[in-house]
């Protein structure tokens, strides 16, 4: 299945586009596309647990996706 990965302000940054398309087995979870993401070496910037949201809804590693949802990873915001 096909997923879309949304990335945002130092990820965006990082891996050079603020979208990208991952292919993933039938019955991949969060935890599975963020391994997918984490071969990549503009990964090194992802905290141990990103925050993650499927669908605009925030989302646990254990969460199963489906053909084309849209995975976004959170960045740390910083509030003052």
């Amino acid at each position: 299945m096909r997923i879309r990965l949304r990335l945002f302000a130092m990820y965006a940054e990082a891996f050079g586009a603020d979208e990208l398309s991952l292919e993933l087995p039938a019955g991949a979870t969060v935890a599975d596309a963020l391994a997918a993401v984490r071969r990549e070496p503009a990964a090194a910037k992802l905290p141990p647990r990103p925050l993650v949201a499927v669908n605009l809804t925030y989302a646990k590693p254990d969460v199963a996706l489906s053909e084309g949802d849209e995975v976004a990873l959170i960045p740390p915001v910083a509030g003052g």
